[in-house]
């Protein structure tokens, strides 16, 4: 499905919203994937829908969730939905990857454990300093629930910022 070449803005603070309301909760909307992998991505996608409200119906590589059974990869894992993301040129959000001075509330940060060459969590910004810097940028994420926490408390290999440009409808 591609979108008709209308942007809109993302909604940065529905996004946020939605984020502090689940974040120590699980929307019964969508499953729980804590015990199937992780449910980070699940709830950095809901985030991400709530400042959007477009999902991308194409099968496989758009970004959308019906049910358990009826979503892409990208709705819940780490590395398809930053494909989604930086690679969208259809419906729903688009973003970039930019450097740490440019992530804003409603963005997702995506750290490595293990190696540079696969990340492991997407946790969402939902608040920053001025100027932004590593020290100031606090998240909310599930799997290991969080909000309001500093992503420094994290121990990475490698961290990625993805910010959301906007949404195609």
């Amino acid at each position: 499905m591609d979108g008709t070449g209308v942007i809109k803005a993302y909604d940065r603070s529905k996004a946020v919203e939605y984020a502090h309301r689940w974040a120590f909760g699980r929307n019964p909307k969508y499953l729980d994937f804590e015990h199937l992998g992780g449910d980070c991505t699940n709830f950095a996608s809901q985030v991400i829908y709530s400042g959007s409200g477009v999902m991308n119906y194409t099968p496989t590589f758009g970004w959308y969730y019906r049910s358990s059974y009826d979503r892409t990869p990208s709705w819940t894992g780490v590395n398809y939905l930053y494909n989604f993301l930086i690679n969208n040129k259809g419906a729903g959000p688009f973003a970039q990857q930019v450097d740490v001075k440019d992530i804003q509330p409603g963005d997702i940060i995506q750290l490595a454990f293990r190696s540079s060459s696969s990340f492991d969590h997407s946790p969402v910004v939902v608040e920053t300093g001025y100027p932004v810097s590593l020290n100031n940028i606090l998240i909310a994420a599930h799997t290991y629930d969080r909000d309001y926490y500093p992503i420094t408390n994290y121990k990475w290999v490698d961290i990625r910022f993805i910010h959301i440009l906007g949404v195609r409808i």
